[in-house]
């Protein structure tokens, strides 16, 4: 597992200040803060190990009362990173364990991204012949407000089940952003089906005087340091990485969300066939009534179905690298994604569905072409 350089460093002076150790770690401080200047937290550490010859050190940031007071924001800004830090890598996701929300990801998803607010963490999982694996986790900053984004300019990061939708140019964004950006497709349909508005979430870094930022500082994206969102840009698949993003994750074995996809798998090849038998009154149980595609309620979009199921003229249908995402807040929805194939032929569309449980069904509330 790939943390973060600086960030390693840095826990690896804390454990030497802890192990009284202090000529140590304060040659590594020094170390530090030479090759991650613009890294705030090293360089007050290091202030303390200073102070720390000279006298006993009370608590991080310790120095004189007027410029405590006169410094207090930033303080307490740094203190709060440091904590967070700590607190994600004493409390480790326990060993091949996956969030919750990773109900079944097909071979196409190369890779994951999971934000777990609580800890100001994000982690990056390939996923391998033998399942997601956990390869990378970094510190990460989100909204002044909090999380569960609900208006524009809240000033709270989203709640939700997310994909990367692009990869900005660099060279076309100011120095605010840092290395680069990785904008996320919020909101998406459950958001505007619960009435949420906003725009403009993106993964992005940090302007180049500044490697790290408060937990709680952005306008609702989330922030990493430039080193760790450059190996998210450098490694990350656009369109088909999803990003879940929640308040705290929910670690499970794989194997306890197995039976839940098989689950919902079966309704979901319930729908395949009642489509691919020719006859509509047999498939539009399976959507909601308020149901909408980029604008179109049922009503609107039910021609559309018409023509797909007929030109079928009878043939089966197979759906193909099947991606199962799961989320639940006031609803439990599933956020699918297929490959849509008519027998026989070569290639098809990419569809992704958004599925709520409805009683005891599930019903699509939402779908549309990706690609």
């Amino acid at each position: 597992m790939q943390d973060s350089q600086a960030e390693a460093q840095l826990i690896a002076i804390y454990r030497l200040i802890g192990q009284a150790r202090t000529r140590e770690a304060l040659a590594q401080a020094e170390q530090l803060v030479q090759s991650h200047p613009n890294f705030q937290l090293a360089q007050l550490v290091l202030g303390d190990l200073l102070s720390a010859q000279a006298r006993p050190v009370r608590a991080l940031g310790d120095m004189p009362d007027t410029l405590a007071k006169a410094g207090a924001a930033t303080l307490a800004d740094l203190r709060d990173e440091s904590q967070m830090r700590l607190k994600a890598l004493r409390e480790r996701p326990p060993a091949g364990a996956i969030p919750s929300q990773f109900v079944g990801l097909s071979s196409r998803n190369r890779h994951a991204i999971a934000v777990d607010a609580s800890r100001s963490r994000l982690y990056l999982f390939e996923n391998t012949a033998q399942g997601l694996q956990l390869i990378a986790d970094y510190y990460i900053s989100v909204g002044q407000s909090g999380i569960e984004k609900n208006t524009e300019g809240d000033l709270r990061t989203p709640l939700g089940v997310y994909f990367i939708t692009s990869n900005l140019d660099p060279k076309s964004l100011t120095d605010f952003y840092g290395v680069g950006a990785l904008p996320i497709n919020y909101p998406n349909p459950y958001d505007l089906r619960s009435g949420r508005s906003g725009s403009g979430i993106w993964l992005h870094g940090t302007p180049s005087g500044q490697y790290a930022r408060a937990p709680k500082s952005t306008n609702g994206c989330v922030v990493m340091a430039n080193p760790d969102l450059a190996h998210i840009v450098r490694t990350v698949e656009i369109r088909s990485t999803p990003v879940v993003i929640a308040s705290q994750l929910q670690w499970v074995p794989p194997t306890a969300v197995q039976a839940e996809r098989g689950s919902f798998e079966q309704t979901l090849q319930a729908w395949r066939a009642a489509k691919a038998s020719g006859d509509v009154n047999a498939v539009l149980p399976y959507y909601t009534s308020d149901f909408n595609s980029y604008g179109k309620p049922l009503a609107e979009w039910l021609p559309i179905l018409r023509s797909d199921m007929a030109k079928l003229k009878g043939r089966g249908l197979d759906l193909k690298d099947i991606s199962v995402l799961q989320w639940k807040d006031r609803a439990e929805t599933m956020v699918v994604t297929f490959g849509e194939v008519v027998a026989g032929a070569q290639s098809g569309v990419t569809r992704r569905q958004y599925w709520m449980r409805v009683g005891a069904q599930w019903k699509i509330f939402f779908e549309g072409v990706i690609g």
